[in-house]
Parts: C-alpha cells; structure tokens; sequence
C-alpha cells in the first residue's frame, strides 16, 4: 500500500523533523505563492507529475490549523491545481476524500488559546518536539472518520457540463467557469468533513458543561444531558459518516474524567463537575468540533425556552430564516428542502425524550423538565447573539459601511463577552462577522452595492432578539445605540473624490 505524498508547511522543514516527514512522503511548500510566478508554475507541474503517475496526494485545506476547534473556510489553492491538473488532459479518475481528525487532547489547544489573545505563533523548532515529547502522557482517543467521496469528473460533468472542451495540454488556459466551481467545491467538501464527525467523550461533556452558567453541574445532571445528545444524534442522524461513541453516558462522563480536566467535588448529595476559568476556554475548542451537530436542535430548544409556546409552523418559519447563517458558518450539509422533515424529526424525539409537549400543532416546553432543553438551547445562544448584534447595528446604521459594521459588531461582541463572561474565542472573531455579511448579501439583505433593506433587517433582528435572554438583550441594545457612525476609511474613496 503506498502512503500518500503529503503537502506539509515549509516551516516543517527543521532538524530532525524534516528529513524524517520527507521520507514518510512529506513534500514542502510555501505558505503563498503570491508574487511569484516561477514557484507557482514549478509547483503545479511537480502536482500534475504525482497525478500523473497514480500517487495519491494529501493536502490540508483549510491552509493552517484552526485555533478555534471550528473548520475554518477552505484555501483553494490546492484544489485549483488538482483540476488544473485534469484540464491538461489526465487520463485517470481523481476522486476527493474528505478526512476529519478528532481528538480527546489536542497537545497545542492552551497555546491557541494564547495565539487567539494576540500572541505571536513560536516557530517550530527542535526544541518545541523534545519539549512535546516530557509532555506525553493519556491523551485519550484519537478519531479518523472518512467522509462522502467526490468524483472530481461527476462533479466537474455537473458544475461545467462543457468542461472537456476546455482541456488544454498546455495548461494555459483558465476558463471562466473555474473560479466559483473551486469555490463551491471547497465548500462542498469541508461541508463533506464536518459530515464525518465523531463525537466522544470530551467534546460531548465540553458541551454540556459549557452550557451552564456557572460551567458546573452535578454528576447525574451532566449524565442525563449526556444522554440527550446521543438519543438525539442516534435518533436523527446528523448525516450516514458522522460517528457515535459506543460507551453509555455514564461511562463516557468517567472516561472524561480520567483525561484530568475538570474540578470535581463533592458534598452530601454527590458528586459536582466544573470547569475553572482557564479550562472553560481551553474547553471550548472541544465543543466547538461538534457544534454543527447540535445547531438546528439547540436552536429549536432555544426558541422554546424563550417562547415557551410556539407552533410548528412558526418553528419552521424561524428555522428557515436563521438556517442561511448557520450553514454557512458551521458548513451544514442539511438542503433548504430538506429541513421541514428535519425539523418535524427533531422535534418528535425533543417529545418522546419528554422536554416538550406537542397538542395541536402547538409546542411548548415541559415545565417539569426544563434544565436539559434550556442547556441544549445555549450551545447555540452564543452564535445567536453574534448575529443580533450585526443585525441590529445594521437596521440602526444602514448607511455604514462594511469594514465599519465588522469593525462595530466585532467591539460590541468583545464588550458583551466581559460582560457576560462569554469566554469563547471565536466569539468576536472579525474573520466570523465578514462571513455573516457575506451572507447577509446571498441572502438580500444587502444588496451588490452595500445597501440595506431595512424592512428584511428590522424583521430578522426583531427575531433573533426574541431568542436572547433580556440582560444580554438589554446590553446588545445599550452597545448599538450608544455607537456612532463613522465615516468609511479614506482610501475606500474613488481617486480625486
């Protein structure tokens, strides 16, 4: 079985570390090509080479590793070459395997931590791996999942059916149809890796226990919590390669013990489960790889916390506007068709796991068993707020412009996680609110131009402000009407204006 040649970061390339990844097939690459013709060139023929000949290649797409947990949006550098490669005339099937790695203990997560707070990333060297090796200890499991292949020829046949006749031995050409078939493939194929996510121990007890204020609950609180989220995911699978851990919830709460990572205490009614200050932070990269499993359920949950009462067809309509947002920020696989059934499924195992109540086409939450839907709601509160913050600064100032709303939206998101002791990083990550207004404009929100339908905003906002809690609410307000417009930065301006 010949292992893959495998694309590595140059700054891999040290002693003794390089000359051992080159001899496991690694080959090193530059983190850009920009500004240089020559290497690129070189680099694309070496890539069409490999293909050429049969090897199978190994590449990262997401260019770097994500700090936050969270698959980050795909670099298509790789990806254009590889049907580059097929525009010159290769003669063999190239298929794409989406690969998603899991792990109970990532080594590097409190450095990514510090990175996210603005240190600078310490180059690798010798020194780091003997500093790595004092450290080894359980680590817990590790996970490979394989995701649903794509047949670059299928798809190339479907997103340019006339894509043959644009193959050109010399690989001169690029034609028109390129650019966004790359686009959408890399969303299509991080969306393929998100699909093959294994949930274990850690990231499920991260979860539950982030969910709670206090980032603390008692020993059968975080069980039965635990046990919702597995008759969920068994229940209404998320999708065919997404796994599930064997264990029961008991025994997965014990084996996440054993990875050291919580206070544990204890009094005469049992045992308390919590996470200090720095382990909360550290946590939330856990959660964060399986969060896309729990959006549309924690969403649902969260409507009836807040509503108390809703009918099906008003929980259909919210789920069909916020679901745009979602999917393109947690790479949701799940088609706009598809969601009525979803919804209906979700909701008939929220009634027989007894968190709500369903009578005549009304649901409503089950008063004698609020703790576990009110935890399920919060795993997706956060990102809910993320989004009320730049609606509403948008229906309030639709005059401004983009970078000024990113910039605006990204202050009052750091102000609302002090405030409320929001310690997830991504929280005000300007890279997340630039994805959101590129939705906002795939969604008509905006326009090409920049301009805002403020009825459409004002609609949206009212709705997500209906699903906060009122402190956050009432501060999300105080922060946006106290911001001030500013004028767009000079150099956006057309010359001599």
């Amino acid at each position: 079985m010949v292992p893959p040649h495998i694309a590595a970061g140059i700054n891999l390339n040290f002693f003794p570390a390089g000359p051992i990844f080159r001899r496991g097939g690694a080959f090193f690459i530059r983190r850009s090509f920009k500004g240089n013709k020559l290497y690129s060139t070189i680099f694309r023929e070496y890539l069409a080479e490999l293909f050429a000949k049969g090897y199978s290649v190994e590449y990262f797409s997401e260019g770097g590793r994500s700090r936050t947990g969270r698959l980050l949006q795909a670099k298509t550098g790789m990806l254009a070459m590889t049907i580059q490669a097929m525009l010159r005339g290769l003669n063999r099937p190239v298929t794409l395997v989406p690969v998603y790695i899991g792990y109970e203990h990532v080594m590097e997560v409190s450095t990514y931590a510090k990175e996210l707070r603005g240190k600078r990333k310490e180059k690798e060297n010798a020194g780091q791996v003997l500093k790595t090796l004092r450290k080894l200890r359980n680590f817990g499991q590790g996970y490979v999942n394989f995701g649903e292949p794509i047949p670059l020829n299928q798809y190339l046949n479907e997103a340019a059916p006339n894509w043959t006749q644009d193959i050109d031995p010399m690989g001169t050409s690029k034609p028109q149809w390129l650019a966004p078939a790359v686009n959408d493939l890399a969303t299509k194929m991080m969306t393929n890796i998100n699909d093959a996510a294994a949930a274990n121990a850690l990231t499920l007890c991260a979860t539950a226990l982030l969910a709670s204020r206090q980032r603390a609950l008692s020993r059968d609180s975080l069980v039965n919590q635990i046990n919702c989220y597995l008759s969920l995911l068994e229940k209404v699978p998320y999708s065919k390669t997404c796994t599930l851990p064997d264990a029961s919830a008991e025994e997965l709460v014990a084996h996440a013990e054993s990875l050291d990572k919580f206070v544990i205490e204890s009094d005469t009614l049992g045992d308390i489960i919590s996470l200090d200050r720095h382990q909360s932070i550290l946590m939330t990269y856990y959660r964060n790889n399986i969060i896309h499993l729990f959006a549309l359920p924690s969403l649902i949950a969260q409507m009836l916390i807040r509503q108390h009462k809703l009918s099906l067809e008003q929980i259909q309509y919210n789920v069909r506007k916020l679901y745009p947002f979602l999917k393109k920020e947690l790479f949701l696989s799940i088609e706009e068709s598809e969601l009525e059934s979803v919804v209906d499924s979700i909701v008939d195992e929220l009634t027989r796991q007894e968190l709500v109540i369903v009578e005549q086409g009304v649901v409503s939450m089950n008063q004698s068993n609020t703790q576990t839907l009110m935890l399920l709601g919060r795993t997706i509160s956060e990102t809910l707020q993320r989004y009320a913050i730049s609606l509403n600064l948008l229906a309030c100032y639709p005059e401004l412009g983009k970078r000024d709303l990113e910039q605006k939206s990204q202050d009052i998101a750091q102000r609302l996680g002090r405030l409320h002791s929001i310690n997830a990083p991504e929280f005000f990550d300007k890279g997340v609110f630039a994805a959101l207004f590129s939705t906002l404009k795939e969604q008509g929100y905006l326009d090409s131009d920049g301009n805002c339908d403020i009825a459409a905003t004002e609609n949206l906002a009212s709705l997500l402000y209906g699903l906060l809690y009122p402190e956050v609410r009432l501060t999300i307000q105080e922060s946006v009407h106290q911001s001030e417009p500013l004028l767009e930065d000079a150099s956006d301006e057309p010359e001599g204006a």
